[in-house]
């Protein structure tokens, strides 16, 4: 197996791992955040299905004052509050968002990553 497929491979478990942690974090958090009608309407623009539950879990685990500067833009209202979340959820809830939204972004940067060194740096050996 070569250093790329390598690589590949490790960046396809942490897929398939945030993957999981999409559906768990879905399921146990979201799930309970859309039934609270306080909530309800703060989880942020959902372009497509499941968009809710990446911009839940993105106020979760972003730092607060990042936050608080992408909810300052003109298009802040497509996100998710982040201080009703942090009202509304448990330690539990926002270890899981960290857990899903880092293993997703890292991801899905090392994939970009490795196509654009494999290209480029002609990693391929063609």
């Amino acid at each position: 197996m070569t250093l790329v497929q390598t690589i590949l491979s490790v960046i396809l478990a942490v897929i398939f791992i945030s993957a999981i942690l999409f559906v768990i974090f879905g399921q146990v958090t979201v799930r309970k955040l859309r039934k609270n009608p306080e909530t309800k309407q703060v989880l942020g623009i959902e372009f497509a299905s499941g968009m809710d539950i990446l911009n839940a879990a993105q106020a979760l685990s972003l730092p607060k004052a990042i936050v608080q500067k992408i909810r300052a833009n003109p298009a802040g209202a497509l996100h998710a509050d982040p201080d009703l979340l942090y009202m509304h959820t448990t330690a539990f809830d926002r270890l899981l968002a960290r857990l899903f939204y880092w293993s997703w972004m890292s991801s899905a940067f090392a994939l970009i990553a490795l196509t654009l060194a494999y290209f480029l740096l002609d990693l391929g050996g063609n």
